[in-house]
């Protein structure tokens, strides 16, 4: 099968997207996908994606990580699927799609910056001091100092395959308060099973860690080792968010082809 792929990245996190509208790539296999998504032998990222025809909606986002398994929710991924579909000639205006998380807005300013709303989040979970919490995908947030120096894989990767988190896994994020309402966040991603340069989810999840942080923020600037975000949200209670909002860059990098045996 030849397939004609797109590559996109928000703020480093990459991505392989495929125009499924004609349903041309259900025979993709977990196998194909991790194959695809290595970064030596195949085009290399941080996961795959589909845009489907979905009634009622713009479209349907498909999200496999880089492992070729059926994902949760990333907010990058989300918003380069967006400017994917604006580039495809998908142009409503204020974009409705549906993802696996359920129902997203988005909407593409004229710098090009995607804003894409996420689910409301009902509840934050305080563990050993830490945080976990569901954005989409579910976080582990760790406070910590000089995270620009601190090993992200080593216990990044200890903390997603302790026995607490081994069987479905976590993402795992340090954070370092930089500012009042600016923070540094690296993370580490299941399945990916490293670091990535960045996560929509685990951006979102960390910026809302920071009200309980006692910052008390609701529009934050995220910085990662690929870029800046913003957050914006509102807090309704203790443990409850609504509105929220993940705004940052989305660019095709390139697009090709690429041969694989079915």
């Amino acid at each position: 099968m030849n397939i004609h792929f797109f590559k996109y990245q928000g703020t480093g996190n990459d991505f392989v997207v495929l125009d499924n509208r004609n349903n041309e790539y259900e025979a993709l296999t977990p196998v194909h996908v991790n194959n695809i998504c290595n970064r030596r032998f195949g085009i290399g990222a941080d996961g795959l994606m589909l845009l489907n025809l979905k009634e009622g909606y713009d479209f349907e986002m498909i999200y496999f990580n880089a492992d070729g398994k059926r994902a949760s929710m990333c907010g990058n991924g989300g918003r380069c699927l967006v400017k994917f579909a604006h580039y495809l000639g998908i142009r409503p205006g204020l974009y409705n799609f549906l993802a696996v998380d359920g129902p997203h807005e988005a909407e593409i300013d004229d710098d090009g910056i995607v804003s894409l709303r996420m689910q409301d989040v009902k509840k934050t979970q305080e563990y050993k001091g830490d945080f976990i919490l569901n954005t989409g995908s579910p976080h582990y947030v760790k406070m910590v100092s000089n995270v620009m120096e601190y090993d992200v894989f080593g216990e990044g990767k200890s903390i997603r395959n302790s026995s607490q988190f081994a069987k479905d896994g976590i993402n795992v994020n340090f954070v370092e308060q930089k500012d009042e309402d600016e923070i540094i966040v690296r993370t580490y991603e299941r399945g990916v099973e490293d670091e990535t340069l960045s996560c929509g989810t685990g951006v979102t999840a960390a910026a809302l860690v920071c009200y309980h942080n006692e910052m008390g923020y609701n529009d934050v600037t995220v910085h990662t080792r690929g870029g800046k975000l913003e957050v914006e949200y509102d807090r309704v209670g203790g443990d409850e968010y609504t509105n929220i909002y993940l705004s940052g860059p989305a660019t095709k990098v390139f697009e090709g082809d690429i041969e694989i045996t079915i």
